[in-house]
Protein backbone atom coordinates (compact mmCIF):
# COMPACT_ATOMS: atom_id res chain seq x y z
CA UNK A 1 0.00 0.00 0.00
CA UNK A 2 0.85 3.37 -0.57
CA UNK A 3 2.18 5.28 2.64
CA UNK A 4 -0.90 7.21 4.43
CA UNK A 5 -1.05 8.84 7.63
CA UNK A 6 -4.33 8.65 10.22
CA UNK A 7 -4.31 10.92 12.46
CA UNK A 8 -6.54 10.69 15.57
CA UNK A 9 -8.47 13.97 16.50
CA UNK A 10 -8.87 15.04 20.16
CA UNK A 11 -12.94 15.39 20.42
CA UNK A 12 -14.24 18.22 20.70
CA UNK A 13 -17.84 17.48 21.37
CA UNK A 14 -19.52 18.77 24.59
CA UNK A 15 -20.13 17.10 27.05
CA UNK A 16 -16.08 15.36 26.33
CA UNK A 17 -16.11 11.70 25.21
CA UNK A 18 -12.89 10.06 26.26
CA UNK A 19 -13.26 7.03 23.79
CA UNK A 20 -10.58 7.09 21.30
CA UNK A 21 -10.59 4.83 17.92
CA UNK A 22 -7.20 3.47 18.38
CA UNK A 23 -5.78 2.79 21.73
CA UNK A 24 -2.11 3.38 21.99
CA UNK A 25 -1.02 -0.70 21.78
CA UNK A 26 -3.68 -0.53 18.60
CA UNK A 27 -2.07 1.97 16.84
CA UNK A 28 1.62 -0.15 17.08
CA UNK A 29 -0.48 -3.34 16.21
CA UNK A 30 -2.11 -1.51 12.90
CA UNK A 31 1.46 0.32 11.87
CA UNK A 32 3.26 -3.68 12.22
CA UNK A 33 0.13 -5.18 10.22
CA UNK A 34 0.04 -2.26 7.57
CA UNK A 35 3.11 -1.67 6.24
CA UNK A 36 3.33 1.95 4.94
CA UNK A 37 0.88 2.90 7.34
CA UNK A 38 1.81 5.57 9.91
CA UNK A 39 -0.63 7.04 12.90
CA UNK A 40 -0.27 10.64 15.29
CA UNK A 41 -2.02 11.70 17.95
CA UNK A 42 -3.62 15.02 18.20
CA UNK A 43 -2.83 16.20 21.92
CA UNK A 44 -5.95 15.59 23.97
CA UNK A 45 -6.53 16.37 28.20
CA UNK A 46 -9.65 14.27 27.78
CA UNK A 47 -9.14 10.96 26.51
CA UNK A 48 -9.07 7.86 28.26
CA UNK A 49 -5.62 6.79 26.76
CA UNK A 50 -3.09 9.82 28.45
CA UNK A 51 -0.75 11.51 25.48
CA UNK A 52 2.11 9.98 27.42
CA UNK A 53 0.83 6.68 27.18
CA UNK A 54 0.74 7.09 23.29
CA UNK A 55 4.59 8.38 23.65
CA UNK A 56 5.01 5.35 25.54
CA UNK A 57 4.61 2.73 22.54
CA UNK A 58 6.65 5.61 20.20
CA UNK A 59 4.00 7.15 18.67
CA UNK A 60 4.44 10.70 17.74
CA UNK A 61 1.68 13.14 19.78
CA UNK A 62 1.33 17.08 18.71
CA UNK A 63 -1.14 19.78 18.76
CA UNK A 64 -2.20 19.76 14.69
CA UNK A 65 -2.73 16.78 12.35
CA UNK A 66 -3.63 18.63 9.62
CA UNK A 67 -1.43 16.94 7.76
CA UNK A 68 -2.76 13.49 8.09
CA UNK A 69 -4.37 11.77 5.28
CA UNK A 70 -7.43 10.34 7.40
CA UNK A 71 -8.57 12.38 10.08
CA UNK A 72 -10.78 9.51 13.09
CA UNK A 73 -12.07 10.54 15.83
CA UNK A 74 -15.46 8.98 17.97
CA UNK A 75 -18.09 11.62 17.78
CA UNK A 76 -19.03 14.38 15.91
CA UNK A 77 -16.03 16.91 14.86
CA UNK A 78 -17.60 20.85 15.81
CA UNK A 79 -18.19 22.78 12.78
CA UNK A 80 -15.33 25.52 13.53
CA UNK A 81 -12.74 22.28 13.85
CA UNK A 82 -13.75 20.54 10.39
CA UNK A 83 -9.90 21.15 7.98
CA UNK A 84 -11.12 21.32 4.28
CA UNK A 85 -10.65 18.92 1.42
CA UNK A 86 -9.77 16.15 4.41
CA UNK A 87 -11.43 12.50 4.34
CA UNK A 88 -12.98 12.06 7.84
CA UNK A 89 -14.03 9.37 10.05
CA UNK A 90 -16.36 9.62 12.74
CA UNK A 91 -19.97 8.79 14.22
CA UNK A 92 -21.52 11.91 12.59
CA UNK A 93 -25.15 11.65 13.48
CA UNK A 94 -26.87 12.69 10.02
CA UNK A 95 -28.22 9.99 8.40
CA UNK A 96 -31.42 10.22 9.77
CA UNK A 97 -31.80 13.61 9.05
CA UNK A 98 -30.77 14.69 13.02
CA UNK A 99 -32.10 18.34 13.69
CA UNK A 100 -28.42 18.96 15.58
CA UNK A 101 -26.28 18.21 13.03
CA UNK A 102 -27.88 19.59 9.84
CA UNK A 103 -25.25 21.76 10.15
CA UNK A 104 -22.41 20.31 10.30
CA UNK A 105 -23.48 17.97 7.19
CA UNK A 106 -23.69 21.10 5.57
CA UNK A 107 -20.16 22.41 6.44
CA UNK A 108 -18.57 18.88 5.46
CA UNK A 109 -20.34 19.50 2.16
CA UNK A 110 -19.15 23.08 1.77
CA UNK A 111 -15.35 22.26 2.77
CA UNK A 112 -15.07 18.90 0.04
CA UNK A 113 -14.28 16.96 2.98
CA UNK A 114 -14.82 12.87 2.55
CA UNK A 115 -17.31 11.73 5.64
CA UNK A 116 -17.08 7.87 6.11
CA UNK A 117 -19.36 7.11 8.88
CA UNK A 118 -18.69 4.11 11.32
CA UNK A 119 -22.34 3.89 11.20
CA UNK A 120 -22.41 2.84 7.79
CA UNK A 121 -19.88 0.34 8.07
CA UNK A 122 -21.49 -3.00 6.92
CA UNK A 123 -20.92 -6.58 5.25
CA UNK A 124 -22.45 -8.14 1.98
CA UNK A 125 -25.21 -8.98 4.21
CA UNK A 126 -26.07 -5.66 5.93
CA UNK A 127 -24.02 -6.26 9.64
CA UNK A 128 -22.44 -3.91 10.83
CA UNK A 129 -18.79 -3.95 11.40
CA UNK A 130 -17.87 -1.65 14.23
CA UNK A 131 -20.03 -0.28 16.88
CA UNK A 132 -19.58 0.56 20.55
CA UNK A 133 -23.41 -1.34 21.05
CA UNK A 134 -22.16 -4.07 23.42
CA UNK A 135 -20.56 -1.64 25.84
CA UNK A 136 -23.85 0.10 25.63
CA UNK A 137 -25.44 -3.31 27.05
CA UNK A 138 -22.85 -4.17 29.67
CA UNK A 139 -22.97 -0.53 31.34
CA UNK A 140 -26.57 -0.15 30.95
CA UNK A 141 -27.48 -3.36 32.65
CA UNK A 142 -25.23 -2.46 35.03
CA UNK A 143 -26.86 1.21 35.75
CA UNK A 144 -30.13 -0.97 35.80
CA UNK A 145 -28.89 -3.23 38.78
CA UNK A 146 -27.40 0.16 40.45
CA UNK A 147 -30.93 2.12 40.32
CA UNK A 148 -32.92 -0.70 41.51
CA UNK A 149 -30.62 -1.09 44.59
CA UNK A 150 -30.50 2.79 45.61
CA UNK A 151 -34.44 2.68 44.79
CA UNK A 152 -35.13 -0.42 47.50
CA UNK A 153 -32.37 1.03 49.36
CA UNK A 154 -30.77 -2.57 48.95
CA UNK A 155 -26.78 -1.75 48.18
CA UNK A 156 -24.42 1.44 46.56
CA UNK A 157 -22.79 0.17 43.45
CA UNK A 158 -20.26 2.50 42.79
CA UNK A 159 -20.97 3.91 39.21
CA UNK A 160 -19.29 2.80 36.29
CA UNK A 161 -18.09 6.15 35.60
CA UNK A 162 -15.75 5.98 38.61
CA UNK A 163 -14.49 2.28 37.99
CA UNK A 164 -10.88 1.81 36.23
CA UNK A 165 -12.21 -0.40 34.04
CA UNK A 166 -14.52 -3.48 33.57
CA UNK A 167 -12.63 -5.55 35.86
CA UNK A 168 -12.83 -2.85 38.42
CA UNK A 169 -16.62 -2.59 37.57
CA UNK A 170 -17.07 -6.38 38.16
CA UNK A 171 -15.55 -6.06 41.78
CA UNK A 172 -19.04 -4.30 42.67
CA UNK A 173 -20.79 -7.46 41.80
CA UNK A 174 -21.22 -9.05 44.68
CA UNK A 175 -23.29 -6.80 46.25
CA UNK A 176 -25.98 -7.69 43.98
CA UNK A 177 -26.39 -10.81 45.58
CA UNK A 178 -28.75 -8.72 48.21
CA UNK A 179 -31.20 -8.73 45.57
CA UNK A 180 -34.58 -10.17 46.80
CA UNK A 181 -36.59 -12.91 44.33
CA UNK A 182 -37.23 -10.01 41.56
CA UNK A 183 -37.67 -10.97 37.65
CA UNK A 184 -35.59 -9.03 35.48
CA UNK A 185 -36.33 -9.01 31.65
CA UNK A 186 -34.20 -7.79 28.76
CA UNK A 187 -35.63 -7.22 25.47
CA UNK A 188 -33.59 -7.60 22.00
CA UNK A 189 -30.66 -10.06 21.29
CA UNK A 190 -28.29 -7.64 19.37
CA UNK A 191 -24.72 -6.72 20.16
CA UNK A 192 -26.87 -4.40 23.07
CA UNK A 193 -28.94 -7.03 24.80
CA UNK A 194 -25.68 -9.15 24.73
CA UNK A 195 -23.87 -7.25 26.56
CA UNK A 196 -26.34 -6.69 29.13
CA UNK A 197 -26.33 -10.24 29.35
CA UNK A 198 -23.14 -10.35 29.67
CA UNK A 199 -23.13 -8.86 33.32
CA UNK A 200 -26.48 -10.37 34.52
CA UNK A 201 -24.53 -13.93 34.02
CA UNK A 202 -21.36 -12.65 35.83
CA UNK A 203 -23.43 -11.26 38.62
CA UNK A 204 -25.17 -14.61 39.09
CA UNK A 205 -28.77 -14.02 38.34
CA UNK A 206 -30.34 -17.05 36.78
CA UNK A 207 -31.54 -16.98 33.43
CA UNK A 208 -35.41 -18.91 33.26
CA UNK A 209 -37.31 -19.78 30.11
CA UNK A 210 -39.98 -16.97 28.79
CA UNK A 211 -42.80 -19.63 29.85
CA UNK A 212 -40.94 -19.90 33.69
CA UNK A 213 -40.44 -16.35 33.38
CA UNK A 214 -44.38 -15.47 33.11
CA UNK A 215 -45.82 -18.51 34.73
CA UNK A 216 -43.60 -19.51 37.79
CA UNK A 217 -42.87 -18.34 41.07
CA UNK A 218 -38.72 -18.06 42.20
CA UNK A 219 -37.35 -17.95 45.34
CA UNK A 220 -33.77 -16.27 44.07
CA UNK A 221 -33.84 -13.17 41.47
CA UNK A 222 -33.87 -14.48 37.79
CA UNK A 223 -34.21 -12.95 34.35
CA UNK A 224 -35.26 -13.68 30.62
CA UNK A 225 -34.24 -12.26 27.05
CA UNK A 226 -37.42 -11.40 24.39
CA UNK A 227 -36.81 -11.87 20.99
CA UNK A 228 -39.46 -9.41 19.48
CA UNK A 229 -41.78 -12.38 18.73
CA UNK A 230 -41.93 -12.89 22.35
CA UNK A 231 -43.65 -9.59 22.93
CA UNK A 232 -45.18 -8.74 19.50
CA UNK A 233 -48.07 -10.29 17.29
CA UNK A 234 -49.35 -9.46 13.87
CA UNK A 235 -52.59 -7.67 14.06
CA UNK A 236 -54.21 -10.19 11.60
CA UNK A 237 -53.69 -13.11 13.60
CA UNK A 238 -51.18 -15.00 10.97
CA UNK A 239 -48.34 -16.27 11.89
CA UNK A 240 -45.15 -15.21 13.13
CA UNK A 241 -42.75 -13.88 10.46
CA UNK A 242 -39.29 -11.57 11.81
CA UNK A 243 -38.18 -10.20 8.19
CA UNK A 244 -41.72 -9.72 7.55
CA UNK A 245 -41.97 -7.21 11.07
CA UNK A 246 -38.58 -5.69 10.18
CA UNK A 247 -40.13 -4.75 6.59
CA UNK A 248 -43.68 -4.14 8.37
CA UNK A 249 -44.04 -3.18 11.72
CA UNK A 250 -46.83 -1.38 11.27
CA UNK A 251 -48.60 -4.72 10.50
CA UNK A 252 -48.18 -5.44 14.48
CA UNK A 253 -49.42 -5.05 17.94
CA UNK A 254 -47.62 -5.55 20.99
CA UNK A 255 -47.89 -8.09 23.71
CA UNK A 256 -45.58 -7.08 26.38
CA UNK A 257 -48.62 -6.78 28.66
CA UNK A 258 -48.23 -10.12 29.43
CA UNK A 259 -44.82 -9.36 31.26
CA UNK A 260 -45.98 -6.22 33.05
CA UNK A 261 -47.75 -8.26 36.13
CA UNK A 262 -44.98 -10.12 36.88
CA UNK A 263 -41.84 -7.66 36.15
CA UNK A 264 -39.96 -5.79 38.98
CA UNK A 265 -36.91 -4.43 36.46
CA UNK A 266 -36.81 -3.80 32.51
CA UNK A 267 -33.81 -3.43 30.70
CA UNK A 268 -34.50 -2.13 27.15
CA UNK A 269 -32.17 -3.22 24.10
CA UNK A 270 -33.79 -3.89 21.50
CA UNK A 271 -33.69 -1.99 17.96
CA UNK A 272 -36.90 0.36 17.63
CA UNK A 273 -38.81 1.38 14.67
CA UNK A 274 -40.86 4.19 15.22
CA UNK A 275 -43.51 2.68 13.47
CA UNK A 276 -43.31 -0.70 15.56
CA UNK A 277 -45.45 -0.69 18.32
CA UNK A 278 -44.75 0.18 21.83
CA UNK A 279 -43.83 -1.55 24.78
CA UNK A 280 -46.51 -0.37 26.70
CA UNK A 281 -48.77 2.89 27.20
CA UNK A 282 -48.44 5.46 29.76
CA UNK A 283 -52.11 4.45 30.76
CA UNK A 284 -51.16 0.67 31.75
CA UNK A 285 -48.62 2.09 34.08
CA UNK A 286 -51.98 3.63 35.87
CA UNK A 287 -53.43 -0.12 35.90
CA UNK A 288 -53.11 -1.76 39.55
CA UNK A 289 -51.36 -4.80 37.65
CA UNK A 290 -48.63 -2.84 36.49
CA UNK A 291 -45.22 -4.01 38.39
CA UNK A 292 -42.60 -2.42 36.67
CA UNK A 293 -40.96 0.14 39.09
CA UNK A 294 -37.42 0.51 37.93
CA UNK A 295 -36.50 1.21 33.54
CA UNK A 296 -33.04 0.59 32.36
CA UNK A 297 -33.80 2.23 28.91
CA UNK A 298 -30.82 1.53 27.42
CA UNK A 299 -32.12 1.78 23.51
CA UNK A 300 -32.75 5.82 24.84
CA UNK A 301 -35.36 6.88 22.39
CA UNK A 302 -37.14 9.66 23.70
CA UNK A 303 -40.75 9.04 23.04
CA UNK A 304 -40.22 5.54 21.41
CA UNK A 305 -41.14 2.19 22.65
CA UNK A 306 -40.74 3.09 26.53
CA UNK A 307 -43.26 5.79 27.03
CA UNK A 308 -41.95 6.61 30.36
CA UNK A 309 -38.42 7.80 28.45
CA UNK A 310 -39.23 11.65 28.48
CA UNK A 311 -35.61 12.36 28.05
CA UNK A 312 -32.30 11.41 28.29
CA UNK A 313 -30.01 11.63 31.23
CA UNK A 314 -25.80 12.07 32.23
CA UNK A 315 -23.69 9.80 33.67
CA UNK A 316 -23.41 12.08 36.21
CA UNK A 317 -26.82 12.49 36.56
CA UNK A 318 -28.22 8.81 35.26
CA UNK A 319 -31.90 8.48 36.72
CA UNK A 320 -35.54 10.64 36.84
CA UNK A 321 -38.57 9.53 38.53
CA UNK A 322 -41.78 9.38 36.23
CA UNK A 323 -44.94 9.72 38.22
CA UNK A 324 -47.87 7.39 36.82
CA UNK A 325 -50.24 9.36 38.63
CA UNK A 326 -49.65 12.11 36.80
CA UNK A 327 -47.32 11.71 34.01
CA UNK A 328 -44.48 14.22 35.33
CA UNK A 329 -40.98 14.16 36.17
CA UNK A 330 -39.31 13.85 39.14
CA UNK A 331 -36.07 14.17 40.68
CA UNK A 332 -34.82 10.32 41.40
CA UNK A 333 -35.66 8.14 44.14
CA UNK A 334 -38.66 10.89 45.34
CA UNK A 335 -41.02 8.68 45.93
CA UNK A 336 -41.78 5.00 46.45
CA UNK A 337 -45.14 4.65 43.64
CA UNK A 338 -42.86 6.30 41.59
CA UNK A 339 -41.74 4.24 38.52
CA UNK A 340 -37.46 5.23 38.35
CA UNK A 341 -36.11 5.41 34.74
CA UNK A 342 -32.14 5.53 33.59
CA UNK A 343 -31.83 6.60 30.26
CA UNK A 344 -28.18 7.68 29.96
CA UNK A 345 -27.78 7.95 25.92
CA UNK A 346 -23.86 7.46 26.12
CA UNK A 347 -23.32 4.41 27.92
CA UNK A 348 -20.49 3.06 26.37
CA UNK A 349 -18.39 6.51 27.74
CA UNK A 350 -19.17 4.95 31.08
CA UNK A 351 -16.19 2.45 30.14
CA UNK A 352 -13.92 4.27 27.90
CA UNK A 353 -10.70 2.41 27.75
CA UNK A 354 -12.77 -1.38 28.01
CA UNK A 355 -15.05 0.13 24.91
CA UNK A 356 -12.03 1.49 23.27
CA UNK A 357 -10.18 -1.82 22.78
CA UNK A 358 -12.98 -3.66 21.72
CA UNK A 359 -13.69 -0.75 18.88
CA UNK A 360 -9.92 -1.17 17.67
CA UNK A 361 -9.96 -4.47 17.90
CA UNK A 362 -13.15 -4.37 15.35
CA UNK A 363 -11.22 -1.27 13.18
CA UNK A 364 -7.55 -3.02 12.40
CA UNK A 365 -9.81 -6.20 11.58
CA UNK A 366 -12.96 -5.28 9.57
CA UNK A 367 -12.82 -1.61 8.08
CA UNK A 368 -8.80 -0.76 7.78
CA UNK A 369 -7.69 -3.81 5.62
CA UNK A 370 -10.52 -1.96 3.60
CA UNK A 371 -9.49 1.48 4.27
CA UNK A 372 -5.91 0.57 3.06
CA UNK A 373 -6.31 -1.66 0.13
CA UNK A 374 -3.71 -1.71 -2.42
CA UNK A 375 -6.11 -0.26 -5.44
CA UNK A 376 -7.54 2.50 -2.88
CA UNK A 377 -10.88 2.16 -0.82
CA UNK A 378 -12.66 -0.19 -1.40
CA UNK A 379 -17.09 -0.90 -1.61
CA UNK A 380 -17.39 -1.78 2.17
CA UNK A 381 -15.98 1.95 2.81
CA UNK A 382 -17.90 4.06 -0.33
CA UNK A 383 -20.88 1.93 0.90
CA UNK A 384 -20.39 4.44 4.42
CA UNK A 385 -19.37 7.51 2.66
CA UNK A 386 -22.01 10.34 2.53
CA UNK A 387 -20.07 12.60 0.89
CA UNK A 388 -17.11 13.43 -0.90
CA UNK A 389 -15.89 16.16 -3.37
CA UNK A 390 -19.03 18.59 -2.29
CA UNK A 391 -21.25 16.13 -3.26
CA UNK A 392 -23.65 14.18 -1.30
CA UNK A 393 -23.18 10.16 -2.90
CA UNK A 394 -26.04 8.54 -4.88
CA UNK A 395 -27.08 6.14 -1.78
CA UNK A 396 -27.14 9.46 0.74
CA UNK A 397 -29.45 11.52 -2.01
CA UNK A 398 -32.27 11.62 0.44
CA UNK A 399 -30.36 14.03 2.56
CA UNK A 400 -30.60 16.76 -0.03
CA UNK A 401 -33.59 18.77 1.35
CA UNK A 402 -32.21 18.11 4.89
CA UNK A 403 -29.15 20.29 4.26
CA UNK A 404 -30.41 22.64 1.41
CA UNK A 405 -30.94 26.24 2.58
Amino acid sequence: MPPLTIGLLREGKTPPDKRVPLTPKKCIEAQDQFPGLKIVAQQSEIRAFADQEYRDVGLEVRPSVVDCDVLMGVKEVPVAELLPNKTYCFFSHTIKKQPANRELLRQVLARNITLIDYELLTDEQGQRIVAFGRWAGIVGAYNGLLTYGRKHDLFQLKPAYECVDMEDMQEEFFKVKKLPPIKLVVTGTGRVAQGAVEVLELMGIRRVSVYDYLYLDFNEPVYTQLRSSDYNRRRDGRVWDTPDFHRNPQEYESTFHNFLPVTDLLIACAYWHPQAPRLFAEEDTRRPGFRINTIADVTCDIDGSVPTTRRSTTIQAPAYDYSPATGELHAAYSAPEHITVMAVDNLPCELPRNASRDFARQLISHVLPHLLAAGGPDEVIERATIARAGQLLPRYQYLADYVAD
